[in-house]
């Protein structure tokens, strides 16, 4: 499957917030670092779709911090969410590639950056305009 793409921010809004309930739904399942993985996602997604309701083309990088470095110039509000975006950074990788050395994160610790990835995108759709559709809007988003 290959395509060009969206450069429009709600798309990105949409993706994820499903991002954000797929967490929820993996708590539920006791796959922490799938979970993990969601969470880092919509984080990203949230800071790239920002950028792109500023014009910017973002970068096709996985990289929080970075995104967050860009992101703050646009919305300063945002850099109160710099030790979740240096935590979730890390829930990449583990899911994608097999390491014997990385633990999952805690589930406690998960709810409490789900908690405020949640209050991120909240803030960057309240910024861009986006409204969830209520098949997304349930559960805090």
């Amino acid at each position: 499957m290959s395509g060009v793409e969206s450069r429009h921010p709600n798309d990105w809004l949409e993706k994820a917030c499903r991002d954000l309930r797929r967490v929820d739904v993996l708590l539920d399942v006791d796959d922490a670092e799938g979970a993990g993985f969601h969470l880092q996602q919509a984080v990203e997604k949230a800071l790239k779709a920002l950028l792109l309701s500023q014009g910017i083309l973002p970068r096709r990088i996985r990289d929080l911090v970075a995104l967050l470095n860009e992101a703050v110039s646009y919305m300063p509000g945002l850099e109160s969410f710099r030790e979740l975006c240096e935590v979730a950074t890390g829930f990449y990788i583990p899911q994608r590639y097999p390491f014997l050395s990385v633990s999952p994160p805690d589930r406690e610790e998960l709810e409490e950056w789900l908690n405020q990835a949640k209050e991120l995108v909240h803030a960057v759709g309240a910024a861009t305009g986006f409204k969830p559709p209520h098949s997304l809007s349930s559960g805090g988003l």
